[in-house]
């Protein structure tokens, strides 16, 4: 009797096979019990654990533990692999990556055969113009932690400053104007805009204004790293 637990979620599929271990040796306590791994495979004689019988039960449970990496390993044992299912021992496999030849060769042979994987998250995509929203609202740490996000995504601290100043420099526009079209700016923006103006004085907004120019203009003057001072800058508003 063959068994084939296979994957990549090796936790889950590694308690399976705990679980039918413990199952099997409920109904056959006496049976003797083999772990072969990579590491002890060449010590076992693989005709002699198929053919021969135990001293208290005639049924062995054998695992082989992750032994297809070796490659001459694998071959020998797919090749007893028909031979397996024909005694009344019980071979359980577990193994983390196998090739399709291989596991339709088990389908052909195993009694039972399951596949452990992990499901994989798309990851969202991050939205730079999220740290607009952030500095509206004056939320500074998440405004610092949105701009190490960026920075983890390899986004240029130019263009993280660029987005920055331009929102800034909407929420002046907003202030300094009636309307969207007197602002010259799109009319989502400038509703938004006006919206985070509740958060700032009117000083505060034009404070915003130069200290992101100085930072722009100091940084390419050497005076200090744009990183670290863009990083500064989210922390002081």
């Amino acid at each position: 009797m063959i068994y084939l637990l296979y994957g990549n979620d090796a936790y889950t599929s590694r308690a399976k096979l705990h679980t039918l271990i413990d199952g099997l040796f409920k109904k056959r306590p006496n049976a003797e019990y083999f772990h072969i791994t990579s590491e002890n495979i060449s010590e076992i004689s693989l005709e002699e654990l198929i053919f021969s019988q135990g001293i208290f039960e005639q049924k062995y449970i054998v695992v082989f533990d992750n032994v297809f990496q070796d490659k001459v390993q694998k071959e020998n044992l797919l090749k007893h692999i028909k031979e397996m299912q024909g005694v009344e021992h019980i071979f359980i496999f577990l193994e983390e990556k196998l090739d399709k030849k291989t596991i339709d060769k088990f389908k052909r042979y195993a009694q039972k055969i399951q596949e452990f994987n992990k499901s994989e998250t798309k990851k969202e995509k991050f939205n730079v113009f999220s740290l607009t929203d952030s500095l509206g609202k004056r939320d500074r740490k998440n405004l610092w932690f949105l701009y190490q996000r960026a920075i983890d995504e390899h986004i240029p601290a130019e263009e993280i400053h660029g987005i920055l100043f331009w929102q800034v420099k909407s929420m002046l526009l907003a202030m300094l104007s009636d309307s969207a079209k007197d602002a010259g700016i799109n009319p989502f923006v400038f509703n938004k805009s006006k919206g985070f103006l509740k958060n700032y004085s009117p000083q505060e907004v034009h404070n915003l204004s130069k200290k992101l120019m100085m930072l722009s203009h100091d940084s390419r003057r050497g005076i200090h790293d744009f990183n670290v001072a863009l990083e500064m800058f989210t922390l002081s508003i």
